[in-house]
């Protein structure tokens, strides 16, 4: 699969991630940090699903309707703990976040907020 993975996620999860063939870009190698907005833009520009801590980029999808690739946030994880848990959500819910689902994990709880068909009507 085609990730990124945001800056408060270490980049040793990034080499985990590529040792079990995924495509994966760390946004700690860029220039410089271009903010949320942008991050995820390019994310969704280049079908990447983003890994991250911040529930800022949840907030842009959901409550401003920005577009994404699929977005996993992790909650609660340590350094370590970051690499595992993102191959096993990306093993059990790869079909959800490639149709651009945001699944939350936490210790004990998965969340998984389907994507929104904008041609489906209320």
């Amino acid at each position: 699969m085609k990730l990124l993975i945001d800056t408060c996620i270490s980049g040793t999860v990034r080499n985990a991630l590529q040792a079990a063939g995924h495509d994966a870009v760390w946004t700690g190698e860029w220039p410089q940090d271009p903010g949320d907005d942008e991050i995820l833009d390019n994310a969704h520009q280049q079908n990447r699903i983003l890994i991250t801590l911040d529930k800022d980029f949840g907030e842009l999808a959901v409550v401003h309707g920005r577009p994404h690739s699929g977005i996993i946030r992790l909650v609660n994880w340590s350094t370590q703990q970051q690499a595992n848990t993102s191959l096993l959500i990306l093993e059990r819910y790869s079909t959800a976040l490639e149709s651009g689902a945001i699944v939350t994990v936490e210790p004990g709880r998965i969340r998984v907020r389907p994507a929104i068909d904008p041609t489906q009507t209320s």
